[in-house]
């Protein structure tokens, strides 16, 4: 039975030998070629010819990954809908049925997180906020 598994184990063996090898050759590589004359202007951030401004180890509000989050989210679940609408001849009212739940459920998850406020990125607007 161990025997069917010996090319899969061979193939994954190979492949992380060649990774491996191709990650010495480069780091390697690097050393032996690379300039090593570190100044002050070599070693400040750089980003499209603009001199940097602030530190950018600059903290992102929660707000930030939660609706990153929650984009994600809500666009693998459109992604789902693909299949369905590829196959929907085929699957006849059990597929719209199918369908109709799935989108449900994900217009109830958005509603509840509409309601909980994670979509509002503006100042409080609400009396005594």
């Amino acid at each position: 039975m161990l025997e069917s598994y010996l090319p899969l184990a061979l193939a994954i063996g190979a492949g992380m030998a060649v990774a491996l090898g191709m990650l010495g050759l480069t780091i390697g590589l690097n050393r032996w070629l690379g300039p090593r004359k570190p100044s002050a202007v070599k070693m400040a951030p750089f980003d499209c010819g603009s001199t940097p401004i602030g530190s950018p180890r600059v903290r992102f509000s929660v707000k930030f990954y939660e609706v990153a989050i929650l984009f994600l989210v809500f666009d693998i679940e459109a992604a789902f809908l693909y299949p369905w609408a590829v196959v929907g001849r085929d699957l006849g009212w059990f597929g719209v049925g199918a369908a109709g739940v799935f989108v449900g459920t994900v217009v109830v998850a958005l509603v509840y997180v509409w309601k909980q406020g994670a979509l509002d990125w503006g100042p409080d607007t609400e009396l005594g906020g």
